[in-house]
This record gives structure tokens, C-alpha cells and sequence, in this order.
């Protein structure tokens, strides 16, 4: 697929996904729920090829929210057992490609044998740099807020030599930059408890295309509105 690169001015280091509609994908395939999950899942691998072939360093997708568990057992137990068999046999190829794995979230409440392929894969893909991918699974930006400071109050941190920078140091996402851009899937127009602290000054980008029908093209199209932005972060440009 061909594309104007020279439209792309500025490439996001970090580009966070929303990913939303695998339900009304399905729905309007006349297929069940899961099956639109499925394909959901299965379009990562091809949003994190489209990533790299924009030199986008790190990805993080929001694959399962702590809010999640209210959905009916059959379709959680499903996602659940969909996650980890693509864990199984994608990790070897991702670890081959390059690409350093991360888990966002927490991982109680998660059965043990999918904790121990979390943590095999996130061990193997350690020392890889091509690409970051961030894997929010079982995550909630509240909880993830609220976490940080019960570990910090844990460790009797001095709360007069507290800063934004060591705050973020207790986060999931410690030692990597912010995301430049955050995309949602699906034409939905909220955060829904999704890196609540680290989207501060993140720009936003919507798309009424479902997710596992998002490919390189809408990835393109994010991208080139990213780079028609002016961030200020709160300042006045030329001040």
C-alpha cells in the first residue's frame, strides 16, 4: 500500500489505541460477540507491523479494562481464553521481530497459567528495541493512580520531595514517555479510565471505523492529522 510520507511532518514516539466495535463489527456480521473479539485481537499484529512501518517506537494497546469483568462470564472467560492462546502463538514471532513486550495493569484476579505466559513473554522480549508494544490488560487508570500511592505510602515517600516526574516513576508506564497520540476506534469520543495521568497533554484522534477493521490506511490517516497539530502544552507558541 502507497502512501505520501511526505504528508507525515512529525511521527508520534508513542501512539496509544483505543480499541472499540469489535461487538458491531460482529453484530453486523450476524456472527457472535466473541467471533468480532477474535478478529479484534487478531488485527493487532497488523497495526503493530502498520506502527513500525511508520517508525512509531512504542504502541500501547487498551485490550481489557478492570471495568471489564462486568460483562457477562461467557464473554469474559472467552476473551480471556483468546488472549492467551494468542499469546502462545504469537509471542516466538513478535520476540523474533524485535519487539519488547509490556504488561500494563494488574495481574490478580487472572488465572495462573495466563500470568505465567504474561510474564514468559515480557522476560523473553526484554532486551528487544525495535518497537514497545504495551499490553493494558485488567487495567483501569484509577486503580493504576491509586496503586502508585499505596506504594509510595509503603515506602514512606517524603511527600515534600513528591514531583510529577517520581509519581510517574510508580506507574505502569514508568520510564517511557507520555502518548503523543491517542486514537479510539468506533466514533466514541471518551478516555473510558484509559491512561488517565499520562494523556494530560496527549492529542486525540477518532475514527467511525470499527477496530478489527482498522488497517495501515486508517493508521496513515491518524498520523497525518497528528502531524497538521499545533501542541502548546498550556503555553502560547513563540512566548
Amino acid at each position: 500500500m502507497e502512501f505520501d510520507r511526505s504528508a507525515l511532518t512529525k511521527i508520534p514516539v508513542h501512539i496509544a489505541i483505543i480499541m472499540d466495535g469489535n461487538g458491531r463489527w460482529a453484530q453486523a456480521r450476524n456472527q457472535p460477540r466473541l467471533a468480532g473479539h477474535r478478529a479484534g485481537v487478531e488485527n493487532i499484529r497488523r497495526v503493530l507491523e502498520a506502527a513500525v512501518e511508520f517508525d512509531v517506537k512504542i504502541l500501547t494497546i487498551y485490550a481489557f479494562s478492570t471495568e471489564n469483568w462486568g460483562r457477562p462470564d461467557d464473554e469474559v472467560q472467552g476473551l480471556l481464553e483468546i488472549f492467551q492462546q494468542v499469546l502462545e502463538r504469537q509471542v516466538p514471532e513478535l520476540h523474533k521481530n524485535g519487539v519488547k513486550l509490556r504488561h500494563l495493569g494488574r495481574l490478580d484476579g487472572i488465572n495462573a497459567k495466563m500470568t505465567q505466559a504474561v510474564q514468559r513473554a515480557i522476560d523473553l522480549t526484554k532486551n528487544n528495541n525495535r518497537i514497545t508494544l504495551n499490553v493494558a490488560f485488567n487495567y483501569g487508570g484509577r486503580a493504576e493512580i491509586l496503586d502508585a500511592i499505596r506504594k509510595m505510602i509503603s515506602e514512606n515517600v517524603d511527600p515534600n520531595a513528591l514531583d510529577e516526574a517520581r509519581f510517574a516513576s510508580y506507574l505502569s508506564t514508568a520510564g517511557m514517555p507520555d502518548p503523543d497520540l491517542i486514537i479510539r476506534t468506533a466514533a466514541e469520543m471518551r478516555l473510558s479510565n484509559f491512561l488517565i495521568w499520562q494523556s494530560a497533554y496527549s492529542e486525540y484522534y477518532t475514527t467511525a471505523t470499527l477496530w478489527p477493521d482498522f488497517d495501515q490506511r486508517e493508521l496513515f490517516n491518524a498520523l497525518q492529522a497528528f502531524s497538521q497539530r499545533q501542541r502548546r502544552f498550556g503555553k502560547l507558541e513563540n512566548v
